[in-house]
């Protein structure tokens, strides 16, 4: 009895297992055949994209037909799509990335640009303004008035006292004619006599008034400046024709600049400059390019500028610093901001940048440099985009592309599968 009612438990239990059996594994079925209905819908965008092939972003030489892990870096392959094949000319960057690194543009203007550019010049003497001093006959510097260089002297101011024995015998001679009543050839021979031997008009007057030779008479300063030379000392002989003193004039003086050969080229004589204290800018002067000096300095291929700056105010002295600015007229050019090229040596690149998202290196040809711009002489067009900040990123995976690209062709066939 016990035995029946055993089998007839474990008969029952059966059953039920077998009936839990049939609803788990109909749920399940039911729960797969939905999950393939629902699948298309989230796979659609990767379907609608083209897969050329992947690549490890590490090492990006090597193309693989498959996913799978690199075989060179602890990481899964990454696919290329068609849609972001670069080979077709420059380089596509994902927004994101061209915010990260910081990507800023600039567009291609057409300016009016002047040729005007800044020299830093020294004051110097005007040497067309320098007067020599002289003394035309023998004799003994008896009195000095002016006894250190650089002082500044006046126009008819004294500057020293000579006296000059060897003329006091023409003028006794032509005094004594004068009293024997002579004819007034012979006299008139005697008074060019003392003409010839350089004795002043007003000594010679003076000699006449008061009825005896002169030989005492006074250098006074032909002009006003200051004593760049002072040649004599107080005592001391003199012959003729030694310089006794050099008068710089300071009316107006020159301003030389070193010009470098680029831009020496767009200077012309006559040019107007305006000029400014190195020490006080507040303080500023008009000038007049006067000469272009033919002669380039090897080490620093420059010439040398020479600027006439008004100075009658006298506020300029030798040896002061100016800053230059010189002025040309202003012509139409074709500008980009210098940060925009990238310069090799032997060429120019820009970073264009086109349409979604896509840069495009490209070759130009620069122009004059006028400061924060470049001009563009060929190689780009009014109202582009060029990459400002950032190229030099841009411009390197562009070459890298391009040599990948070309290895590519090189080598058509490509690595099978990636490491699973």
């Amino acid at each position: 009895m016990k035995r029946t009612a055993l089998i007839a438990s474990l008969v029952a239990a059966g059953a039920v297992l077998a009936a839990g059996g049939y609803f788990i594994g109909r749920s399940t079925s039911q729960r797969g055949a939905a999950m393939p209905a629902a699948a298309p819908a989230s796979a659609a965008p990767e379907a609608e994209r083209k897969v050329l092939y992947w690549h490890d972003p590490m090492v990006p030489g090597p193309r693989f037909d498959k996913p799978g892990k690199s075989p060179f870096m602890d990481m899964q392959l990454v696919p290329v799509y068609a849609d972001e094949n670069s080979d077709a000319g420059g380089v596509k960057i994902n927004p994101a990335i061209q915010q990260n690194l910081g990507v800023r543009t600039a567009t291609v203007r057409r300016t009016d640009a002047g040729s005007s550019f800044d020299a830093v010049g020294s004051v110097q003497f005007d040497e067309r303004l320098n007067v020599a001093v002289q003394s035309r006959v023998g004799g003994y510097v008896e009195r000095l008035s002016v006894r250190a260089p650089m002082e500044t002297v006046r126009k008819g101011q004294p500057l020293a006292t000579i006296f000059a024995p060897d003329w006091l015998a023409p003028q006794n001679e032509w005094l004594a004619l004068q009293r024997a009543g002579a004819s007034a050839d012979i006299v008139a021979a005697a008074r060019e006599r003392m003409r010839a031997l350089s004795i002043p008009d007003a000594l010679v007057r003076q000699s006449e008034k008061a009825g005896a030779a002169q030989a005492r008479f006074t250098l006074a300063a032909p002009s006003s400046g200051v004593v760049a030379e002072l040649g004599v000392r107080e005592g001391m002989q003199v012959l003729p024709g030694a310089t006794l003193f050099r008068i710089a004039g300071l009316e107006t003086v020159w301003a030389v600049a070193e010009v470098p050969e680029a831009q020496a080229i767009r200077l012309a004589r006559g040019q107007k400059v305006k000029a400014a204290l190195q020490a006080d800018a507040s303080q500023t002067f008009e000038g007049e390019l006067k000469e272009l000096l033919p002669q380039v300095n090897a080490s620093t291929r420059t010439l040398q500028a020479r600027f006439e700056v008004d100075n009658r105010a006298g506020r300029l002295t030798p040896g002061m610093l100016l800053r230059l600015h010189i002025g040309g007229p202003a012509v139409s050019r074709l500008t980009v901001p210098a940060e925009a090229a990238i310069r090799t040596g032997t060429r120019a690149v820009a970073i264009v940048r086109k349409d979604a998202g896509r840069f495009e290196p490209r070759e130009i040809v620069l122009g004059a440099d006028l400061g924060d711009q470049l001009e563009v002489i060929d190689g780009l067009r009014e109202g582009e985009e060029v990459v400002a900040s950032g190229q030099f990123l841009i411009d390197s995976e562009a070459r890298l592309k391009s040599v990948l690209g070309a290895m590519s062709a090189a080598q058509p066939a490509t690595t099978t599968g990636g490491t699973k």
